[in-house]
């Protein structure tokens, strides 16, 4: 199915959620399946030994099948039912010092073959250009291992109709709330990974992930004005039991609970979005000014991402994506220096790819790297990056970092963003008593529109909820607000973190980088944090 007629045929709502479509249309019991793990083996065997024939010294082998589901409603209704899958192969190699990649849908040992030999022969005629050949970070081969996201409960094994009765659900709460409108979804994803490599590793990976987007409108019929409120479900990396309901990190706010850690009670954050989103309407505009913000983790992951993850991506420091995605302000003269101050030292900042219920949770990357944990900042100072088995030598790093991914079997793996989260404070505080210390400030909650600059280095950050703080006490919902910071800047002006029993993730399925453009899954986690005399704008104003 092209992405084309899957949005027109699925409506406007599903269309600005922007959610990916690829593969081939299968019957829904396909989705609980798998390939056989020696057969995998088999095939990954005649792509390593045509390689190696061919002079290659070096070749890793992914075999993949990617599994999706959509369940997209509106209002009572069903608006589509999409699942689909894809598999192949891709193959990537070195050869006179440079790498080849080639990829085929030919499930069967002569079209594996032919791509191995293809692989080799692109790096032949690519090595013409190469200015030094490729150092390649050692790994150890793992032999035969196995791993899996730990879900309870298999989303693409959930009948259909549970799905679509949770949804409704959903829709018609929100409607009795004071909803005029609403869409909601369930995306589901599972990718089967099998990797092999002249290392020696032969890597079996389940990985699942599971997202349930709203969006709710309310109209005020007599003025015609109408506000939207999205929903507070973070992406994650488990199974359908993230749908249990059961809240989490909840705080008292006008309209009900909205924050929701491990588990999301989907129906309860639809009904407190139908009367945020009509109290909208009525909300006072901001006046601007500088404040002292509170934001959420349902909020902030969205600018640690932007202002943290991107700009610590050695290939993006190293100017390798400065024709699509951009550069990095953290140069390496920066990092070299071992005193850069990002942060206030409140500010920690880790890379992580074992997160348990985290989007980027594997354990292995797509170069069979065991995936780790390692500081990016430290007491809000700049100490690493985020680099691969050919970037870790740049950085003095005698091990990759394990954070090397591809989207598709089709796709060529490369530096993509791991987990990138800001640690709790050490010191414990709760949000209600970090709000009681604020004398002028807004507690922002839910991710926005945004607008960063090539470096990330200047943003603006909007949001989805706004709450005047006024002498330690939140007084009103307030509207059109949106922060400018300058990275080093904001994290310097972060003077608290809330302890570990708020620590929450958000995160994104649609990480875009790379020509071809590819996109990639990252979760970012943090507590609820305060940021002091940060500029605020009114957006209404901004916009004339």
């Amino acid at each position: 199915m092209l992405r084309r007629d899957f949005i027109k045929m699925s409506g406007a709502g599903v269309g600005a959620l922007m959610l990916p479509i690829y593969g081939n249309a299968v019957a829904a019991d396909i989705l609980g399946t798998k390939i056989d793990v020696a057969l995998k083996k088999r095939f990954a065997d005649v792509a390593l030994n045509t390689a190696k024939k061919g002079g290659a010294s070096y070749c890793d082998v992914r075999i993949g099948r990617y599994l999706r589901q959509f369940v997209i409603t509106r209002e009572n209704r069903v608006e589509n039912v999409v699942n689909t899958e894809s598999m192949g192969t891709g193959i990537r190699v070195i050869a006179n010092g440079t790498w080849g990649f080639a990829a085929t849908s030919d499930f069967s040992e002569d079209g594996i073959a032919k791509a191995a030999a293809q692989a080799v022969a692109i790096a032949r005629a690519n090595s013409k250009f190469q200015g030094e050949p490729v150092q390649l970070a050692p790994n150890k081969g793992v032999g035969d291992v196995s791993w899996a996201t730990p879900i309870v409960k298999n989303a693409m094994e959930v009948p259909l109709k549970e799905k679509v009765d949770l949804l409704m659900e959903v829709n018609g709460q929100a409607m009795k709330a004071g909803a005029d409108y609403i869409n909601s979804i369930l995306f589901l994803v599972n990718e089967q990974k099998y990797f092999a490599s002249t290392d020696g590793s032969y890597i079996d990976q389940d990985i699942h992930r599971i997202w349930a987007p709203t969006e709710v409108t309310a109209i005020d019929k007599a003025s015609g004005k109408f506000r939207t409120r999205e929903g507070l479900s973070a992406p994650m990396g488990m199974g359908f039991e993230y749908l249990d309901g059961k809240p989490a990190g909840k705080i008292a706010l006008p309209g009900g609970a909205v924050a929701y850690s491990s588990s999301y009670n989907m129906v309860e954050d639809a009904v407190a979005a139908a009367r945020q989103a009509r109290a909208k309407i009525k909300a006072r505009s901001v006046k601007p000014g500088r404040y002292d913000l509170v934001l959420d983790p349902s909020h902030l992951w969205l600018t640690i991402h932007e202002s943290v993850g991107h700009p610590t991506e050695l290939d993006r420091v190293l100017g390798y994506e400065a024709n699509y995605a951009g550069t990095s302000f953290a140069t390496l003269d920066k990092w070299r220096s071992k005193s850069f101050k990002w942060g206030s030292d409140k500010v920690n900042i880790v890379a992580d790819k074992t997160q348990p219920l985290s989007l980027g949770a594997v354990g292995y990357d797509d170069e069979g790297v065991k995936t780790k944990r390692w500081d990016l900042i430290k007491n809000g100072v700049l100490v690493n990056y985020q680099a691969i088995r050919d970037q870790a030598h740049i950085i003095g790093e005698k091990e990759s970092q394990g954070c090397c991914y591809a989207d598709s079997w089709s796709s060529v793996q490369f530096q993509r963003m791991a987990n990138v989260s800001l640690q709790p404070g050490g010191t414990k505080l709760a949000v209600e008593e970090m709000i009681s210390k604020v004398e002028n400030g807004i507690y922002i909650i839910g991710d926005g529109s945004f607008s960063i600059d090539q470096q990330r280095y200047n943003a603006q950050f909007g949001g989805q909820l706004f709450y005047e703080i006024k002498n330690g006490k939140i007084t009103e919902q307030i509207e059109d607000v949106a922060y400018q910071i300058r990275t080093p800047e904001f994290w310097n002006a972060c003077s608290a973190v809330c302890d570990d029993r708020d620590y929450r993730f958000g995160g994104s399925f649609f990480d875009g980088k790379g020509q071809p453009g590819q996109v990639s899954a990252v979760s970012h986690g943090s507590s609820t944090a305060r940021f002091d005399g940060i500029n605020v704008i009114n957006t209404a104003r901004s916009l004339g």
